[in-house]
């Protein structure tokens, strides 16, 4: 039933609201601090202290700056950690412009694909529209970067620097996002006029212009290089004329993409099964994302684990809730909002899926872990975004945070349960573009 506001009511909230002179401190407040800063809890310091029980060697972190490619920073950050203990290197970087570039490509071909393969749905369905706001996007998943790095390699962070329009991708994105959209509506014409003929010819076409778009905001990556870097020891090393490929093969020849798999926890969905998100696929051919939905403390104990066997573990969550970015702190306690307004935020953790206030929306690293007798205190975060935000780029998170808020973690199949490692060889069930897990 609709209801229009009348004046009377309108006269009654603010009575209600003068009639306690503490709304009008808390008001002054708010207003001039901002809502956060003046809900702030200082009391959370005391119990984040910053020392862990298991704690991986690390120091220098990396800077994603304004792009989305977090979920590439954390996959080559896995790959870093391995490279680091293996050859005594713990500073070596990989380019993350390097497997960007590759991904604007591959994920055009694969957009063509999809809007071809629903140019009999209207323009303004819920699919063909997903697709197309998400042309020129830079979000990603965990294999997503697999898939790019098992089919072009890694090169090192010299090799193919950081350019500006890696570092800040808005511009770069619009651009490639309207020519994709332009691409879109020529491609669906063809299709629906029976023009096969035309089509891989104009793809071709398509797929050449992005490839010289990206060439130019990006550059181009290299073919060959030589492997140049002095170890922990200050011993040097010098390996010359390697393909990324090469590169990949020779020194991480053991990480295996496919013992990874993506534990998740969403409750609005049923436990116990594999999910696909194959509008997230971003290399044909490749790695599908593919999602194993379970109660939450098995993300908890297979971090953990593989934690203690000495391997990072990449995360999916909603950073922006709860998160301070000066301290580095990440505390379900961190901002009393409940108490500054009055009123009550609280969500379960399904509610908050089924109503898009919960999302992944970051991933980071999760390098450390503090336990007391088997009772988890707090974790150490990696993050991507430079050595000034936190204590010296890593933040530090309590386990309530954990459970509300990290959604997806990648661990080795060793750490599932029987149960767990035959769901995820399947069936898989495919989830809509518009699913809270997308």
């Amino acid at each position: 039933m609709a209801h229009k506001l009348t004046v009377q009511e309108l006269e009654q909230f603010s009575a209600n609201f003068n009639a306690d002179p503490q709304n009008k401190v808390v008001a002054r407040a708010a207003q001039h601090n901002g809502v956060l800063e003046a809900s702030y809890n200082d009391r959370v310091e005391g119990n984040l202290n910053r020392v862990f029980s298991t704690e991986l060697k690390t120091d220098n972190v990396t800077n994603q700056k304004h792009s989305g490619r977090c979920w590439e920073f954390a996959t080559l950050n896995i790959l870093r950690h391995i490279f680091g203990k293996k050859y005594k290197a713990k500073d070596f970087t990989f380019s993350q412009s390097y497997n960007f570039f590759w991904d604007k490509i591959e994920r055009a071909n694969i957009f063509y694909d999809d809007i071809l393969a629903t140019a009999d749905q209207a323009i303004d369905s819920r699919t063909v529209k997903a697709y197309l706001d998400d042309a020129g996007g830079d979000g990603g998943q965990f294999h997503m970067a697999a898939a790019l790095i098992a089919k072009y390699g890694v090169v090192p962070s010299y090799a193919m620097p950081e350019s500006f329009n890696a570092n800040d991708t808005t511009g770069f994105a619009t651009a490639l996002g309207d020519k994709m959209k332009k691409d879109a509506l020529v491609l669906r014409k063809l299709k629906q006029d029976g023009k096969d003929d035309e089509i891989e010819k104009t793809r071709e076409k398509f797929l050449n212009e992005v490839y010289r778009m990206t060439a130019i905001a990006v550059g181009e990556p290299p073919k060959k290089f030589d492997l140049e870097y002095r170890d922990d020891d200050k011993k040097y090393h010098l390996d010359k004329d390697l393909t990324p490929l090469k590169f990949l093969h020779k020194y991480l020849g053991d990480v295996d993409f496919d013992d990874y798999v993506v534990l998740t926890n969403a409750p609005d969905h049923e436990y116990n099964k594999l999910y696909g998100l194959p509008f997230e696929d971003n290399v044909e051919g490749s790695y599908k994302i593919k999602l194993l939905n379970v109660p939450m403390e098995y993300l908890s104990s297979a971090t953990v684990s593989q934690l203690k066997d000495g391997e990072a573990v990449w995360f999916g969550n909603d950073v922006l809730r709860q998160m301070n970015r000066k301290t580095g702190y990440l505390d379900t306690n961190l901002y009393k909002l409940n108490d500054l307004f009055g009123v009550n935020l609280d969500m379960s953790k399904a509610d908050r899926l089924r109503t898009g206030v919960g999302e992944v929306s970051h991933a980071m690293t999760f390098v450390g872990v503090d336990e007391d007798k088997g009772n988890i205190r707090q974790w150490k975060v990696e993050n991507s975004w430079g050595n000034k935000i936190g204590s010296k780029g890593f933040f530090v998170m309590n386990n309530g945070w954990f459970n509300d808020y990290v959604y997806e973690v990648v661990v080795h199949k060793k750490y599932l349960t029987d149960e767990q490692k035959k769901i995820a060889e399947g069936p898989v069930t495919n989830l809509p573009a518009w699913d809270s897990l997308a």
